[in-house]
């Protein structure tokens, strides 16, 4: 699927012969030349541009138009197993080597010299086998681990570079320069949204920005609809996730009404200039902004959910995320991002890692088995991982209570439900877990193998601009198809 820029080209029409003042709207929205043409020299028209400020207008596709709109369902390249998307970011980078990567040669060098590496820091956590597959899991996922069966483990995930920001907006975005668009955005200007009513992409966080802050769910040179809207769940009330999102002074229908007539106004006036990128932008925020009050109140209402359910998924605040996220992808979001910082573990380590941890074990498990039960997990495809692993050994500052340095070249992602194989291990990494050594996958390649689980060919998932079509995967990205049904 590709997409161009619209033409820029003037669209030039004919003078209408004064006869008294003109019912027609576009006698009063006229190109610089059109204007100079019919009334000479008059240089009145340059206030024009005041009168028509993009920061005062509101939105607004007509109604009758919203099927055809920016974020109606497309169809897919092929037919895809999954429909929507959860990924649980776990910001800071966990520790493969004791979560995802059991390596007992580590534990048994611990306190050792493991060449230049420096000294060998076996795991505080126990790995034991689960469910029929057999999958390995560290006891810090015992809960997740109940569903072993559903889950691919990739082993041998690998990056660029082990810093935080960069790596984080990498696994986001797939650009370690310029500013790309980040895979949610990709997703919902591919496939559009199954619900009008509310956005294509929404990202949960805490009240605080991440590492790359806003640049890890733009949209970027893709239109800005397709952009995540960002929603602190920490807010103590719906009202507050979502600020402003009644209005309590304008009834609905006269909201409709006003918006109807500024896009009217809009379309007369790229008629006779060109359309603006950044004003198209801003209309269709307003849009979805007027369509979300019939529904996003409701979505983010976890009281609406049984006492049982909420229960399930326990008090935290990632229970709420992941409660929230199977909300909406139950409703038709087609991508959620849940936020979840903290993984950046220099020391203490067993301490540490296993608060963050308990934090997400129960809600993971909890929402695998809520999407199970509802019928979704097949349709869902839910992630979880960071943007690097850690290193085999103490951190080099030498804390008393240690904890792992970063590393580029090891880490684990989790996956489950829509085209995923469960009870599936892929690739590996070397006997400490410092390298992956067999089975590599790059960010470019898990990017690809998500947009295949949605039945998107990563090669053909194109957009225009500056002269060149650009993807999610740059030129690189392979389907990692060991871990598909």
């Amino acid at each position: 699927m590709s997409s161009t820029h619209e033409s820029t080209e003037h669209t030039h029409g004919h003078a209408h012969p004064c006869r008294g003042i003109s019912t027609n709207l576009e006698d009063y929205f006229l190109t610089r030349r059109q204007f100079l043409n019919r009334m000479g020299m008059g240089m009145g028209a340059l206030s024009l541009a005041n009168l028509i400020d993009p920061n005062h207008l509101m939105a607004a596709a007509p109604s009758g138009k919203l099927a055809a709109g920016p974020l109606a369902p497309r169809p897919s390249h092929f037919p895809g197993k999954a429909k929507a998307v959860i990924h649980i970011f776990a910001q800071g980078a966990p520790s493969h080597l004791d979560t995802w990567d059991p390596k007992p040669m580590l534990t048994k060098m611990d306190g050792k010299s493991i060449g230049p590496e420096g000294i060998a820091l076996g795991s505080p956590f126990t790995f034991s086998k689960y469910g029929q597959s057999g999958l390995e899991v560290s006891s810090a996922f015992a809960k997740t681990a109940a569903y072993a069966d559903d889950l691919a483990v990739i082993r041998s995930m690998w990056t660029d570079i082990p810093a935080h920001e960069v790596a984080t907006v990498f696994m986001n975005t797939g650009s370690l320069r310029i500013a790309k668009p980040s895979l949610g955005s990709w997703l919902v200007y591919g496939l559009g949204t199954e619900n009008q009513n509310l956005p294509g992409f929404i990202a949960l966080r805490g009240s605080g920005l991440p590492p790359g802050g806003a640049s890890n769910y733009q949209s970027a040179f893709l239109p800005g609809v397709y952009q995540g809207a960002s929603i602190n769940t920490q807010a103590p009330s719906v009202a507050q996730m979502i600020q402003n999102i009644r209005n309590t002074y304008v009834a609905k229908s006269e909201q409709r009404r006003q918006l109807d007539f500024v896009h009217q106004l809009n379309e007369i006036h790229a008629k006779n200039l060109q359309r603006d990128a950044a004003l198209e932008t801003r209309l269709e925020s307003y849009e979805i902004a007027f369509r979300m009050q019939a529904e996003a109140l409701d979505a983010f209402d976890l009281n609406k959910e049984s006492a049982e359910t909420r229960a399930a998924y326990g008090t935290g605040e990632q229970g709420k995320q992941l409660l929230i996220a199977r909300r909406l992808v139950e409703r038709g979001v087609r991508m959620v991002q849940v936020w979840h910082n903290g993984w950046d573990h220099h020391q203490q380590l067993r301490t540490r890692l296993s608060k963050k941890a308990e934090e997400i074990d129960q809600p993971l498990a909890a929402l695998i088995g809520d999407l199970k039960q509802r019928g979704l997990l097949d349709s869902t495809l839910v992630i979880w991982g960071g943007e690097f692993g850690r290193k085999s050994t103490r951190d080099r500052n030498g804390y008393e209570d240690p904890g792992r340095d970063h590393n580029a070249k090891a880490f684990s992602t989790v996956l489950a439900g829509g085209g995923i194989k469960g009870g599936t291990v892929h690739g590996a990494t070397d006997e400490f877990g410092t390298a992956a050594v067999a089975g590599k996958v790059h960010p470019h390649d898990l990017h690809a193998t998500i947009l295949h689980c949605m039945g998107m060919d990563h090669t053909k998932l194109t957009y225009r601009f500056n002269g060149r079509d650009f993807r999610l995967t740059d030129v690189a990205g392979n389907v990692v198809k060991p871990i598909l049904t």
